[in-house]
């Protein structure tokens, strides 16, 4: 199996970046970490418990943790932080209230702006106990890379689970169609990486969940949005907020 981070998750190692941000080692040198635990990876994705020893040379001990996300193409790896990485996100508090700042934002030109906040804090922030990897599979990886022909793609997979047709012909079926198309060089994508105090799910934020209703041509997954999880977002985010 093969973890890569993608050019997409790179802006974490940007210093102007405006949530967690890995400052201490280039992304070779982080990819050269998820390289060494893609193993212990592999197999917490079995369902089973495996250790990490001597963890980057260190001498201690720590847990690999794995969740489904919130797509079947999505899946959650949590990882002591083994870098300097500070949280990515805190509790709003009566402190903090007022270094709250807002706005309208891109991740990258092709999307359409959304509004979101965020804490711009005078004092240090404080280091991140873990980080959660967000990752899509290969699949989803080679769709977002042809988002003009995401929608013939999206007709295909509902065909796929209609028909009970192997996901092995997933690729087969692009060259039948004669869609142009670049396979990702990867099992499994690394799109995010959050800076977290514990190594439990933070909700994604809402403003995220619209985009990726939108589709791959608006920058998004092209998952539907749910509206519970929305709602629990919500509830969420309401409480606590994205720090730059």
């Amino acid at each position: 199996m093969k973890i890569k981070i993608t050019e997409f998750a790179e802006r974490h190692f940007d210093k102007d970046f405006g949530s967690t941000k890995i400052l201490d080692m280039s992304v070779q040198e982080f990819q050269h970490e998820i390289d060494e635990l893609t193993a212990y990876i592999r197999n917490a994705f079995t369902g089973n418990t495996y250790i990490r020893n001597a963890f980057t040379g260190n001498t201690y001990t720590k847990n690999i943790i794995t969740y489904d996300g919130y797509a079947d193409f999505c899946k959650l790896v949590a990882i002591p932080n083994f870098t300097s990485a500070k949280l990515g996100s805190m509790p709003i508090t009566l402190e903090n209230y007022q270094y709250i700042r807002s706005g309208y934002s891109a991740r990258r030109d092709s999307e359409l702006p959304t509004f979101s906040r965020w804490l711009e804090l005078p004092t240090e922030i404080p280091k991140s106990d873990w980080l959660v990897l967000v990752l899509y599979d290969k699949e989803q990886m080679t769709k977002e890379s042809m988002p003009e022909e995401s929608d013939r793609y999206d007709k295909y997979v509902k065909k796929m689970k209609k028909e009970n047709i192997p996901h092995e012909t997933y690729f087969s079926w692009l060259d039948s169609n004669s869609i142009d198309y670049v396979s990702y060089d990867a099992d499994w994508g690394v799109v995010a990486i959050l800076g977290q105090s514990s190594p439990v799910e933070e909700p994604m934020k809402p403003e995220t969940m619209l985009r990726n209703a939108l589709g791959v041509k608006e920058g998004g997954s092209g998952h539907e949005l749910n509206r519970e999880d929305y709602l629990k977002s919500v509830e969420f985010w309401e409480k606590n907020i994205t720090v730059s």
